[in-house]
């Protein structure tokens, strides 16, 4: 048996099925619906080997929020992610069978809650698939309680009580990875009951510029499409409709070498709500 430790945020199918025999791998199936679509999953039936499924809704989210995928609490995230196995020196790899979509949200709450040791399966399980790479009949895969503790990094986060003043430096870009159409109020909505509008002084970046057939564009292309908008001095500020995909461009930046990045938790579902 050996143990591996993974120093990129994103990891190959090829790496992956190298690395099946490692004792201290994890692998987490993250996968949700999106809001803009239905019956859009690749399979409810089949997973990765040795994969879990991770319920982001539920159990990786404050369901006592009045705004969707909130982060939860530390406690409520180190007591869900013992039960799945996650001891101190576990290695993650998630994924989601959209390619790379609620994967990056999970990576993100671990990375927050001071577990580095983690990847974004890239192209996730259509790529797997794609390679003709083993799967199994989704089942729970229980492990033995782990000893994961949290360490709360509070750099990571961006609160509404933050965007005021960060919306009018000069030191911070804020950048939105909503559609076009709904950044520029050309179409409402998904969420029944929210305005259309953007956060003052932030940019535009669909989270599907950084993505080609569901995996990560290269280096290169994601660094230049980030230069579009902000030097890497500055500390970027990411938000999206509801958390979920402002990870997405967390994930890209991470790629991209950009080290100062937080993502605005509550998005616009929250900003939307509280300055109406």
């Amino acid at each position: 048996m050996f143990k591996v430790t993974l120093s990129e945020p994103v990891v190959s199918v090829d790496w992956l099925y190298r690395q099946l025999k490692a004792e201290n791998l994890i692998i987490f199936d993250a996968s949700i619906p999106k809001i803009t679509e239905t019956n859009n999953t690749v399979s409810k039936d089949i997973q990765l080997p040795n994969a879990q499924f991770l319920n982001l809704k539920e159990c990786f989210s404050d369901v006592s929020s009045a705004f969707p995928n909130t982060i939860p609490s530390a406690e409520q995230f180190q007591t869900e992610a013992r039960k799945l196995g996650v001891n101190a020196d576990s290695a993650i790899v998630v994924y989601d069978d959209k390619g790379i979509y609620s994967s990056a949200r999970v990576w993100w709450l671990f990375k927050t809650f001071g577990h580095n040791n983690i990847a974004v399966l890239d192209g996730g399980l259509p790529e797997w698939l794609a390679q003709n790479y083993p799967t199994e009949t989704s089942n729970s895969n229980a492990k033995p309680i782990g000893d994961f503790e949290t360490h709360f990094n509070p750099d990571n986060v961006t609160y509404f009580k933050d965007l005021e003043k960060l919306s009018h430096s000069e030191k911070h870009t804020i950048v939105d990875a909503r559609s076009a159409a709904r950044f520029y109020s050309q179409i409402p909505e998904p969420r029944a009951g929210l305005r259309s509008g953007t956060i003052p002084n932030s940019k535009n970046m669909p989270f599907e510029v950084c993505l080609e057939n569901g995996k990560l564009k290269p280096k290169v292309e994601l660094q230049e499409a980030f230069k579009a908008l902000s030097t890497k001095e500055n500390t970027v500020v990411f938000s999206c409709g509801s958390g979920l995909t402002a990870c997405i461009l967390d994930l890209a930046a991470n790629v991209a070498n950009y080290k100062h990045t937080t993502v605005y938790d509550g998005s616009w579902t929250e900003y939307g709500t509280l300055t109406q």
